[in-house]
């Protein structure tokens, strides 16, 4: 986090950016991408920076926002909180942006928002679905960061509900991520919402991210016979825990959440070990829906036929929910596009119709995927 001095520093700054700008002294909007380009969860990164893109060349071909072009810094956070900080700062202080979009993650976004609010630069996460990103630890909103994603608890209680409603089960296991807040949330939510319905926790266990053997404590969890296993965490360590969960005999189904989204996935825990498993996510490639399917071919136009995945549309739709609080603020003043985001009612995105709340969390609709043989396959729907 910035020192007092340094936050000082930073709100000055914002300050001449912020007239300058909302002046309209400049024929472009001046937008910084902090994403994780490389490390531990690049593949996020990556994903979002593809539809980020996409978007960006959209808007600007049809003459840009009010006539301004969008013009984009990219930072590679590393997959780093500190690194995360770093490049806020330098996007804030020595670029001049007037929003940052990023981080992939909810640390590495949360490492960002004191430098947000005390330099009064829009902070929009695509994916960080932990809700002290927008609320913090001590309760207080921070009044300039927003996310397109829905929260952490609304996934837990999406994937309890499928558990107990849809697959009948009555006893599960949680294997979470123990130094994550993405899988803590995840894991506390579940927990409450599955045995409210019911359901029996037999056992709760963890690892630690980088972990690359888990066959002990999967044995473990074997031993205590559950119906099903939930695993809030990241497809690094996620594809190899599922590996070796089939490997030695667990044939009980899984379920995660938008965490397991990645190509990577498939690759580290095998097409046919994935069989039998599930995530709540963003949106589907698959959904009919008129405005998503337009979407997909645009993407899959400019990548090779590759179908995009939640990360993708999470990009895409970060651009487009800004620009659209840009458009209705009539001004690139950060306080002006604040209020115009908090007053997003209704507006069609890729991945849902998006209302913000007054934690500055969009209400949106949750979506269930089934892995069969290495694909992602549409299940349902779910409304909030």
């Amino acid at each position: 986090m910035a020192s007092t001095l340094l936050a000082g520093i930073l709100a000055g700054c914002s300050g001449a950016k912020g007239n300058t700008t909302g002046s309209g002294s400049s024929d472009t909007i001046k937008l910084g991408v902090n994403l994780e380009l490389s490390g531990g969860v690049a593949s996020y990164g990556e994903s979002l920076a593809s539809g980020i893109n996409i978007a960006v060349d959209e808007i600007n071909k049809k003459g840009g926002i009010d006539g301004k072009k969008i013009e984009v810094v990219k930072v590679d956070n590393k997959s780093d909180a500190a690194e995360s900080t770093n490049a806020a700062i330098k996007l804030t202080s020595q670029d001049h942006v007037t929003a940052i979009i990023g981080a992939a993650t909810s640390g590495d976004t949360v490492a960002q928002a004191q430098i947000a609010d005390d330099s009064k630069t829009i902070l929009l996460t695509p994916s960080g679905t932990s809700p002290n990103v927008t609320v913090g630890t001590n309760g207080k909103l921070n009044d300039f960061v927003f996310r397109t994603s829905f929260i952490d608890p609304f996934q837990g209680t999406v994937a309890a509900n499928f558990a107990t409603k849809e697959l009948k089960v009555k006893s599960a296991a949680i294997f979470a991520d123990s130094a994550s807040d993405y899988a803590k949330g995840l894991a506390a939510s579940f927990k409450k919402t599955f045995e409210k319905a019911g359901g029996k926790i037999v056992t709760e266990e963890a690892y630690v991210a980088k972990d690359t053997d888990f066959r002990s404590t999967l044995t473990r969890i074997k031993a205590k016979n559950p119906e099903f296993i939930f695993i809030p965490g990241y497809y690094e360590e996620v594809g190899l825990i599922i590996k070796q969960a089939r490997e030695l005999g667990i044939t009980v189904p899984f379920m995660g959440a938008d965490g397991w989204d990645s190509p990577k996935l498939v690759e580290l825990a095998g097409a046919n070990a994935l069989n039998n498993t599930y995530i709540t996510n963003h949106y589907s490639s698959e959904d009919p829906d008129k405005k998503i399917q337009t979407f997909v071919t645009t993407f899959k136009e400019k990548n090779n036929g590759e179908s995009p995945n939640a990360f993708n549309a999470l990009g895409y739709d970060s651009i487009y929910l800004l620009a659209d609080a840009i458009k209705r603020a009539g001004s690139t003043d950060p306080s002006k596009i604040k209020d115009a985001l908090e007053k997003t009612k209704n507006l069609s995105l890729v991945t849902g119709i998006v209302t913000i709340d007054k934690d500055h969390n969009p209400i949106k609709s949750a979506t269930v995927l089934e892995y069969k043989d290495g694909k992602q396959v549409f299940n349902t729907k779910v409304n909030p």
